[in-house]
């Protein structure tokens, strides 16, 4: 399987990155700077530069022979409220657009627990939140064969391997970034996860389990 990751220099993309490379899967790291491309080709990526503020079509050119895309991209903590409009909002918006140009059907967007409810948003990150629930919602709104993972508070603790997948959690919760791609790369051809929305946390069942019921 080709996959295309969109942030795969972020956290959640690097290790993303490494497993599904790992399992003999071709993967397209798609980055920003060039001086990223070195670590991502070391464990067994092809490096692909693109601009999430630059167009549509240079986009579906880097995404064109993927069988599915990961959008994990976000402009950080340390910019102001309009990268993360560009980014995390626009650049999955277009992202998207992408895709369905390219004809790849399969899209995983990483959200953020809550990003549906804004009554539950913070104050201070309301515009972060504002982002993710509105590409959440253009995504549904899409064609594609999509999946939103909506994880809690994000660790770089060792992974699990234990986690809960439900549709409304009802309760805050906290993952680690490693089970967090390993959701993932168990997903990507899962059809029952396809055209649906997941809370993430860490929880008793193993990631088989937890995607076997849903």
């Amino acid at each position: 399987m080709n996959i295309a990751i969109i942030g795969a220099n972020g956290q959640i993309g690097k290790i993303l990155t490494t497993q599904l490379a790992a399992n003999q899967h071709k993967v397209s790291a798609v980055i920003r700077k060039p001086e990223q491309a070195e670590a991502l080709e070391k464990v067994g990526a092809q490096a692909v530069l693109a601009d999430l503020e630059g167009s549509v079509e240079d986009l579906t050119k880097v995404l064109q022979g993927a069988d599915a895309v990961v959008f994990a991209a976000g402009s950080g903590g340390s910019t102001g409220a309009d990268k993360t409009l560009l980014i995390d909002l626009d650049g999955a918006v277009k992202s998207m657009e992408a895709a369905e140009k390219a004809g790849i059907s399969r899209f995983i967007l990483v959200s953020a627990l809550y990003a549906e409810d804004r009554t539950q948003w913070p104050d201070d990150m309301k515009t972060y939140y504002v982002a993710k629930h509105y590409a959440d919602k253009m995504l549904e709104a899409s064609s594609l064969d999509y999946t939103i993972i909506r994880p809690g508070g994000l660790l770089n603790d060792a992974g699990t391997g234990k986690v809960k997948l439900v549709e409304h959690l009802g309760e805050k919760g906290s993952i680690p970034r490693e089970d967090v791609a390993s959701v993932i790369a168990s997903i990507l051809d899962q059809s029952s996860t396809y055209r649906r929305s997941f809370d993430l946390v860490s929880g008793d069942d193993t990631v088989e389990q937890a995607i076997q019921s849903v």
